[in-house]
């Protein structure tokens, strides 16, 4: 899908206790969501998908009958551009936000010049432009700079952020207690709703570069088990229960890829083989889930996430290289 023709009004999915998952209309539908967080009329978003998710967004605040003036914080679960992609713009139409990021990130939402480049790097000048748009620098005055254990409080109601690396070093997770939440951006892994078989999700890690860390992400992963949560709201893509479940194949499966790359270091072709083990472990756990999709559907749900996942695992496997 190109983005001159996406739908200006994206899909939205309404829970209780004032949540909303918006499709942030980011290659295609159900890749990527924005969360609307509403208590007594103050509101909140948490990750922002691109400039191009914007006036979809905005397009959604007003059928709610929500004003710009009324969304107080936008949350960044961490700086990765399909989350934050459009931060610089949301914050220009939405006067009273304030921007909460990792202590890590807040420099590169102040000045993007080093985020851009480096992003520019792996897809070319032309091609960000397409997928991003502008990343513009936001007032130092009005970013919030959130260290681990920091409490924001939206209209009393309390969100504890919390350190959540190994997918990245300037991520963090917000636990809701309200509603027994946690919004994970990508700490929780990936879970597309095409997947779902009896309203049970399949889920995996993702591994994009270029800060995976596996000891890190199995400890993220039994933190946040340990608030007992009832529910998961992950960016890729919105409202997964059965927890316990799918912290175990998150465990087993952050394993299962790094004995993938282990495996593949030796070999001539090396991004090509984890590529393909990859796409067979994850096809075979998708069987086993119950999973009727063509493989053809298969492939093209999960092609993106692997071609990253792989180069995720290579940067990993070259960094442990020159460590050990």
């Amino acid at each position: 899908m190109m983005l001159n023709d996406l739908q200006v009004i994206p899909s939205v999915t309404d829970y209780t206790t004032g949540i909303s998952v918006i499709d942030a209309q980011y290659h295609r539908p159900g890749r990527a969501a924005i969360h609307l967080l509403v208590e007594n009329g103050v509101a909140a978003l948490i990750d922002t998908g691109t400039r191009f998710s914007v006036p979809g967004v905005m397009a959604v605040l007003a059928q709610k009958n929500i004003a710009p003036e009324q969304i107080a914080y936008i949350f960044l679960t961490h700086i990765h551009l399909d989350h934050a992609g459009g931060a610089s713009e949301f914050m220009r139409q939405l006067p009273n936000a304030q921007l909460v990021v990792h202590p890590r990130g807040a420099a590169h939402m102040i000045n993007p010049v080093k985020l851009v480049a480096g992003v520019m790097a792996v897809y070319g000048e032309a091609k960000f432009r397409q997928m991003y748009g502008e990343i513009e620098p936001i007032a130092a005055e009005r970013v919030i700079e959130a260290p681990d254990g920091t409490i924001i409080e939206l209209d009393g109601r309390p969100l504890l952020l919390l350190d959540t690396p190994g997918h990245a070093r300037h991520h963090y997770c917000i636990h809701d207690a309200c509603s027994e939440s946690i919004f994970t951006g990508d700490t929780f892994g990936v879970s597309y709703r095409e997947f779902d078989v009896n309203d049970l999700e399949f889920v995996f890690p993702t591994t994009s570069p270029v800060q995976f860390d596996p000891e890190a992400a199995h400890a993220s992963i039994d933190r946040l088990m340990a608030l007992q949560p009832r529910q998961a709201f992950l960016t890729h893509f919105g409202r997964i229960r059965h927890l316990e479940d799918h912290a175990a194949q998150m465990h087993e499966l952050i394993d299962a890829f790094v004995e993938i790359a282990r495996k593949a270091s030796a070999q001539p072709e090396r991004h090509a083989s984890m590529v393909e083990a990859l796409r067979a472990l994850l096809s075979q756990k998708l069987a086993t889930h119950g999973c009727t999709l063509p493989a053809a559907a298969i492939a093209s749900l999960l092609q993106t996430d692997i071609e990253l996942n792989a180069q995720g695992l290579a940067i990993w496997l070259d960094h442990t290289a020159k460590v050990s």
